[in-house]
């Protein structure tokens, strides 16, 4: 179970780098326009938003390697949770897909979590 814990880690640390080079970098290229919809006007308007939302993905990325790397429960419980109410509010405010994406994965690595430890 460790090792799918583990595992489960590193890929939500890879999504949420996806994301984050996708909000700080590619918001206003046509590749990012057309992953998140928007139009060209919207992404200029927005782009320092994203940037900043990009910024915050980042900080998850950090602390999930973090509890990762010194394989420590309080240090992975915080940023899973962090990343599942993210995506719960993500879920309500702008896309229902962004449960199934970002909260669903932290929802099921916090259950493995708990069994581990």
């Amino acid at each position: 179970m460790q090792i799918l814990l583990h595992a489960l880690l590193i890929i939500i640390a890879i999504l949420h780098a996806l994301f984050m080079w996708l909000e700080m970098f590619l918001w206003t290229k046509p590749q990012g326009r057309k992953i998140f919809g928007l139009s060209k006007d919207f992404a200029e308007q927005s782009k320092n938003l994203a940037a900043n939302q990009g910024l915050y993905n980042g900080f998850l990325v950090a602390g999930l390697i973090w509890g990762l790397l010194a394989n420590q429960f309080s240090i992975q419980l915080f940023f899973l949770c962090c990343v599942f109410i993210a995506g719960v509010f993500g879920a309500m405010t702008v896309s229902r897909r962004i449960f199934w994406v970002q909260a669903m994965p932290a929802m099921i690595a916090l259950l493995i979590l708990f069994q581990v430890n």
